[in-house]
């Protein structure tokens, strides 16, 4: 495998830990607000984004590369409402997106089969994930001030758990 696409992939395995302290700092703007479910539905977000960040860490060391952690930035911590957090949630899905295009960009171009495969599973993923933020999204600018239905959907979400998908 190409140095650059190793190096790219080393850079979305520690995106995908990033991603993961984002979510947790959502949860904890949510359990701040004493909406649980909420915050559990951030707190599997980032269980997820951690399995995937392992899914990138163990392909690199199958390919003999050494995946090396980086330092993170601080995430955002303050959110003004559910929307403004779901609306966060959905343009950083929307950047992690990018990324994986220009990562399956550089295995194309490199001729990389393995690794055009096992993005292939990402990108999927990433079509998952906008649909999920762009729906509640949708349904939060729906119920706009009935807390009946934003309570509801508290609950929904207090019901959420992450499976990991078989390899």
């Amino acid at each position: 495998m190409q140095e650059d696409l190793m190096k790219t992939l080393n850079e979305q395995m520690n995106f995908e830990f990033y991603s993961a302290h984002v979510y947790l700092a959502m949860a904890a703007y949510c359990s701040g607000e004493s909406l649980d479910g909420f915050a559990n539905f951030f707190l599997v977000q980032a269980e997820e984004e951690r399995f995937h960040a392992m899914k990138i860490y163990k392909f690199l060391n199958d390919r003999d590369y050494r995946a090396t952690l980086a330092a993170m930035p601080e995430p955002n911590n303050n959110y003004t409402s559910m929307l403004d957090a779901f609306e966060h949630a959905y343009a950083h899905e929307q950047q992690n997106t990018k990324k994986f295009y220009h990562l399956a960009d550089l295995a194309l171009d490199a001729r990389e089969h393995a690794t055009i495969y096992f993005l292939k599973w990402f990108i999927d993923e990433q079509v998952e994930e906008e649909a999920l933020f762009s729906n509640i999204i949708a349904k939060l600018k729906r119920i706009e001030t009935d807390s009946n239905a934003f309570y509801m959907l508290d609950a929904e979400f207090a019901a959420r758990s992450f499976t990991p998908t078989a390899e």
